[in-house]
């Protein structure tokens, strides 16, 4: 497991040489973790002022997960996509066509282009140092997102929705994008994954296909491709269906991963979250280990540990009550770990 006293908190300036640094382990197809200091500047700063009360549409949230000083893992919140450009997905359909003259009936699965999730949270840009994946790190990470639209209820909507990284072979390469994207684009999928970041998805999608596509067109490989998830996107998956998360038949326009959406009250972090008033600090026996968030936007921090209660107390540990800096009488929202 991961050590407690890891912290989850909202990224600064001071993390970008650290972020640049996972970004560049991190590989293609994370969007959300531009390998570029310039473009993780921007989004540092556009994080910054949407904490700081400047909720424009498609402002995006920086977290990070700090341990012992040094951040080994990031992960973001779009409060609501779709107001600057539309967010455009494909949607899996079946069309039925019949021939009473030749007697024959032809089904087909079609991709459509869609904006089903315009006005929809967004959670994505997950990604924990490799040495730290299988010890819960993933975990506080990624739950620590949904603590925080807990706390910030008002932010945002009904729905959130998290696109899972694509298929990619051994050599990086994105099988639905060479058949669908290259002839429309004439890009590669490296190239294109670096405008979307830039300029967002409104560029690719000015170019893109306004008619559905048909699946059996395509070559065996982009079609198998179709709302399949990168090799190294399988834990995310099991945390995304364990969190609430589900496919509803929606995936990427550039490398056809799946998308996976939730009701927001009814994501586990959400709805089975409470707040207690901290009445003392000390040792917790056998309470149970949660995740504990404390602080509103620029002061929000979320990290593990253990806790007790009854009807009268609210006690939790020392290394708790230390990673979020807390004291008698602050308030803090905690879910089961």
């Amino acid at each position: 497991m991961i050590a407690i006293g890891v912290v989850v908190r909202p990224a600064g300036p001071q993390d970008l040489e650290a972020l640049h640094a996972l970004a560049l382990t991190a590989g293609l197809g994370m969007t959300n973790l531009p390998p570029c200091r310039e473009r993780l500047t921007a989004l540092l700063a556009a994080s910054a002022a949407a904490l700081a009360g400047v909720r424009k549409a498609g402002s995006q949230i920086l977290l990070v997960m700090e341990a012992a000083g040094e951040v080994v893992g990031t992960g973001c919140i779009f409060p609501s996509v779709g107001g600057d450009w539309p967010f455009y997905s494909y949607r899996i359909g079946r069309l039925r066509q019949t021939s009473q003259a030749l007697g024959k009936v032809a089904e087909n699965t079609i991709l459509t282009p869609v904006n089903d999730y315009d006005g929809s949270a967004e959670v994505g840009g997950l990604f924990v140092r490799p040495g730290l994946r299988g010890m819960a790190g993933g975990r506080l990470m990624a739950r620590s997102r949904y603590l925080f639209m807990a706390e910030h209820r008002d932010w945002f909507g009904d729905r959130v929705v998290s696109e899972l990284r694509g298929y990619q072979d051994v050599d990086g390469r994105s099988p639905f994008w060479e058949a669908v994207g290259r002839k429309f684009y004439g890009l590669e999928f490296k190239e294109a994954d670096r405008i979307s970041v830039g300029e967002g998805k409104q560029v690719i999608a000015d170019l893109g296909p306004k008619y559905p596509i048909y699946l059996n067109l395509l070559p065996t490989d982009a079609a198998l491709a179709v709302g399949q998830y990168h090799p190294d996107g399988a834990r995310a998956h099991a945390l995304l269906t364990e969190e609430g998360f589900r496919f509803e038949g929606c995936i990427d326009i550039f490398d056809a991963g799946p998308t996976m959406v939730a009701d927001i009250d009814s994501l586990k972090a959400v709805r089975d979250s409470r707040v207690s008033t901290v009445t003392a600090i000390g040792p917790c026996g056998d309470g149970p280990e949660v995740l504990a968030c404390t602080g509103a936007v620029q002061s929000f921090r979320a990290s593990r540990g253990q806790v007790w209660w009854n009807d009268d107390e609210f006690r939790v540990s020392p290394e708790l009550a230390h990673a979020l800096m807390l004291q008698i009488g602050d308030r803090v929202r905690h879910v089961e770990f």
